[in-house]
């Protein structure tokens, strides 16, 4: 079975098994109840944390444990559920994604609520096209950093000439925009009914708050910093 497969079962396994803690109906309610249903969700918290570092073979583990815990409470009639298996959605999120910040983790973060996440990560042609400068770090640098992070399922460096090609190659249930990239929603959604695909297009409502989540202001705090007093001393 190829990685991505056995990736995206256990995904789907610790998918299913949340939706049961979040809907089961508890028949007994007795301390010893509440206590193995407390532990079940400890060992699902278990499985969503080594799943994320890809430490899959624990993972699935800790996942098992919490369904054995939910169906012995099930089969001696304490808590009534039923378990339903539903396909992973594929969220595509893109970007430059340069000097890797708080606000970047918050947007694959919020893509991986919705599903195994799919990072475009641009071109260093494209970023000079579009931005007019150079990125701080080039496409490979930057693709291996998104790479690393535990939210994301797989990093893909974007086209260079047609931004849509990663969309056709991973056929997303979602794509994801940021508060602030200038992409269109209606001509994104035109774009992939091009393509036969039907995509839900989203964007997220606005940054996550604090200081330094863009590229642009952690340039300018360290130019305030570190450039500005040398040349004042």
């Amino acid at each position: 079975m190829a990685l991505e497969d056995t990736q995206a079962r256990i995904r789907s396994y610790i998918d299913m098994v949340e939706k049961v803690l979040k809907t089961l109906r508890i028949l007994n309610g007795s301390k010893e109840v509440n206590e193995v249903i407390r532990l079940a969700s400890l060992y699902l918290s278990d499985a969503k944390y080594y799943f994320g570092i890809g430490d899959y073979v624990t993972s699935l583990s800790c996942v098992a444990y919490s369904e054995g815990l939910l169906d012995a409470l099930r089969l001696t009639g304490n808590i009534e559920f039923e378990w339903v298996r539903e396909k992973p959605k594929k969220v595509l999120v893109g970007g430059t994604f340069d000097l890797l910040h708080p606000g970047h983790v918050h947007y694959v973060r919020e893509a991986h609520e919705k599903g195994l996440v799919y990072a475009v990560v641009a071109r260093d042609s494209v970023v000079r096209r579009i931005k007019g400068r150079e990125p701080v770090f080039d496409e490979k640098s930057r693709f291996t950093l998104v790479s690393s992070l535990k939210y994301v399922y797989e990093a893909i460096l974007g086209d260079e000439e047609d931004f849509m090609k990663p969309v056709a190659r991973v056929k997303p249930d979602i794509i994801l925009l940021g508060p602030d990239q200038p992409i269109d929603e209606n001509t994104l959604t035109k774009n992939s009914e091009k393509l036969g695909l039907k995509i839900a297009v989203e964007r997220l409502k606005e940054r996550v708050g604090g200081h330094l989540m863009s590229t642009t202001d952690v340039v300018k705090e360290i130019l305030r910093r570190y450039c500005v007093n040398q040349y004042n001393r």
